[in-house]
């Protein structure tokens, strides 16, 4: 299955020194601009969907059918994401992790414009449905191949002993993005009338992804391959299929992946899409009444605990070590999980705020340093595929499926039930850490480094 395209130099090739820290800040400054604008187009998403893509796209289906129709849609993208992680981890275990990572921006910042213009059901019936979920199932594809080009590409350029705290970066992505999809939305529900808002202002965030796509690409073109590309690459290493050989070496430790960054996701996506229909009036899901500029503003003070926590976390695990962080991370959500939505209840401003904090702090604790975690726990030939396909798996257990069980469950048991359900997550997710190794002493870029989880 391997392709000795340079087997010669298997023992001969030096093993390469880590990037320079100034070469350090330009990787780690373009994964984290390029996370935070493939989240940004991946999040505006989910905000539009639990403001209006409801009566702007399935207007026949009613107000609360329609409502839980668009979160549906936004969970497509997530049965995608799996496609995804295959599709460019092939690419990026057999011709880089930078041009890769070109294809994925690209896709997600046309797509997610394309969002912009497209036409509602008013306009051409059932077609625009359809379309708009083609369009998302393209992001789903993108940001599938996404995450783990990016946490490679500050693992396999940091130095030992930082790896976690540059690592850190690329995790910032979807809180800074989760920021800035809510500040946007935010300036035109200030600016705008609700009836302004509704047929054009919706379109502004959309829209504005052509311009941060320029800047995305500008920025990761002035990257360099990571070294340990490199040097597998030299050695001869190059598997033809990386994700059969994922699979067959390392099945064991994507599954556990998926199940140890469960929480994660769940906690993240409840926060950003459910939450924002549950504390305003969105029918169907709508409980706590709040207004639509104070849901948004509590979102952007969570992204800011959410991204102080993912650095503290990140670095953390380069002392104690990546497991122990995670594993406090996924223990605390399954008190914090039913805990916050008990005190949300009452409805007020301070509650929801402090609740929003919690919720998005707590699962940055295991995330900050999973860019390292998982990079560290694949051989480098396939190690794209496997950490992307791993991490995927974790979105559709964590992001897809909590979007449609979290209304029917707040409709039966009130928002203490979505809570319970985070709960569970957790404890999905400590019981899969508790099955995976310590990786922090793992070195990248050794030959055909043997498997460290299990």
């Amino acid at each position: 299955m391997r392709t000795h395209l340079q087997a010669t130099a298997t023992t001969q090739s030096p093993v390469e020194p880590p990037s320079p820290p100034a070469s350090m800040r330009r990787v780690a400054c373009a994964a984290l601009v390029g996370t935070s604008i493939e989240f940004y187009d991946f999040f505006i998403y989910g905000t539009a969907a639990a403001l209006v893509f409801g009566p702007l796209f399935f207007p026949a289906l009613g107000a609360v059918a329609g409502t839980v129709a668009a979160f549906a849609t936004f969970g497509v993208a997530f049965f995608f994401r799996p496609v995804g992680a295959i599709l460019f981890g092939h690419m990026g275990d057999r011709l880089g992790r930078k041009r890769t990572l070109i294809y994925t921006l690209t896709i997600m910042g046309v797509s997610t414009f394309a969002i912009g213009v497209l036409p509602t059901a008013s306009t051409i019936g059932a077609a625009a449905p359809i379309a708009l979920v083609a369009l998302r199932a393209l992001q789903g594809i993108a940001v599938g191949g996404e995450w783990a080009g990016a946490a490679l590409l500050t693992a396999e350029h940091a130095p030992q002993g930082k790896r976690g705290f540059y690592g850190g970066f690329p995790q910032l992505g979807p809180g800074v993005a989760m920021a800035m999809s809510s500040a946007t939305f935010l300036v035109a529900d200030l600016t705008l009338t609700p009836q302004q808002f509704l047929a054009w202002g919706w379109r502004i965030p959309f829209l504005m992804s052509i311009l941060m796509l320029a800047v995305g690409m500008y920025i990761r073109l002035k990257v360099e391959e990571t070294p340990a590309f490199r040097q597998s690459t030299g050695r001869g290493e190059l598997v033809r299929f990386p994700f059969a050989e994922a699979v067959r070496h390392e099945w064991r430790n994507m599954l556990l992946v998926g199940g140890v960054l469960t929480m994660t996701f769940g906690f993240f996506y409840i926060a950003a899409v459910f939450v924002t229909g549950y504390a305003g009036s969105t029918p169907g899901v709508g409980v706590l009444d709040l207004p639509r500029s104070t849901i948004l503003s509590g979102t952007i003070l969570g992204a800011v605990v959410h991204s102080l926590a993912i650095l503290v976390s990140a670095k953390l695990s380069d002392r104690v070590g990546r497991r122990r962080v995670v594993l406090a991370g996924a223990m605390a959500s399954v008190v914090i999980g039913p805990g916050v939505f008990y005190l949300m209840q009452p409805g007020s401003t301070v509650t929801f705020l402090l609740g929003m904090c919690l919720l998005l702090g707590v699962l940055a604790i295991p995330y900050g340093p999973a860019a390292a975690y998982l990079p560290e726990i694949f051989r480098t030939e396939y190690r794209y595929t496997g950490a992307g396909v791993g991490y995927n798996l974790a979105g559709i257990l964590g992001g897809a499926l909590p979007l449609v069980v979290a209304p029917p469950l707040a409709a039966e048991f009130g928002g203490i039930g979505v809570g319970f359900y985070l709960g569970a997550l957790g404890l999905v997710s400590t019981l899969a850490v508790l099955a995976i190794r310590e990786t922090k002493h793992v070195v990248l870029d050794a030959p055909a480094a043997a498997p460290v989880a299990g």
